[in-house]
């Protein structure tokens, strides 16, 4: 049965709710509470961020889950519907294209922020498009979603472009979020999960790491990628200690930090 819009908003409402909360809160539960003194020396910058920036994150990333259950409300109860291609009977395609079409909508996303995230970083549009999230210097899994207005509409508009370039099943686009919202906690927990060596492999090297993502935070400049490190690696942007500092936090040793961090 076709939903209404109430319970369109309300089903969009928890589904990103949950989405945020459940990886989000999750990643922090496990590295900044219950394990923290275990994983904190292999923290790629050795400081946790203050309380403050915890409430800040997460407020800003209410506003961007209301940005995305208003986006979902454009694309299936306006006239913008009409000239999408998103189909809703699984055989006009077939599960073998359900499956490319998430890999298509990565790359699409991944090639959409680098060029979108440079643009907010020039000078005259930083302040009031991308500010907010560079707030975040020493990011939190709480910071995935952490956007200012301008930005989460930036953001979002990635699943308009989606919707209307390639055939789309709503099931798809939900996949594609769910594994959005995954790979950009593991890009903001202050954490690197890959294992040692995998900035330097072959097919490795090409995936972006949290490690990566990380350095743009501290540094506010380079490692502009999303998913991958294609685009800065032919426009001249990854940063030239890059290698040096993943290699240097997959080194590391256990030992006991010299004063227990803070939540």
């Amino acid at each position: 049965m076709k939903m209404t819009l109430a319970e369109f908003i309300q089903h969009g409402l928890v589904l990103h709710g949950l989405r945020y909360f459940l990886v989000a809160g999750g990643a922090f539960l496990f590295f900044y509470v219950f394990f923290k003194a275990k994983w904190f020396p292999y923290k790629i910058q050795l400081k946790n961020p203050k309380t403050a920036d915890y409430i800040r994150e997460i407020g800003y990333s209410l506003f961007t889950i209301l940005l995305f259950v208003g986006a979902g409300v454009a694309i299936f109860f306006t006239p913008f519907y009409h000239i999408t291609q998103i189909y809703l009977d699984f055989g006009a395609y077939g599960w073998g294209y359900w499956g490319v079409s998430i890999i298509l909508m990565i790359f699409i996303h991944d090639t959409y922020f680098y060029w979108s995230h440079r643009l907010m970083h020039h000078p005259k549009l930083f302040r009031i498009t991308h500010l907010v999230h560079h707030q975040s210097n020493n990011p939190s899994p709480w910071a995935a979603f952490s956007f200012q207005p301008i930005e989460g509409v930036l953001e979002v508009a990635v699943i308009f472009i989606i919707v209307l370039v390639i055939p789309t099943h709503p099931t798809a686009i939900l996949a594609f979020l769910v594994f959005m919202m995954l790979y950009n906690v593991y890009g903001h927990t202050g954490y690197e999960l890959f294992p040692k060596g995998t900035n330097k492999h072959w097919l490795g090297k090409w995936f972006n790491t949290s490690v990566n993502h990380n350095m743009h935070h501290k540094y506010s400049s380079h490692n502009y990628g999303l998913y991958f490190t294609f685009w800065d690696e032919w426009m001249g942007t990854t940063h030239p200690k890059y290698h040096e500092t993943f290699e240097e936090v997959k080194s590391r040793k256990a030992h006991k930090p010299k004063s227990q961090p803070t939540v």
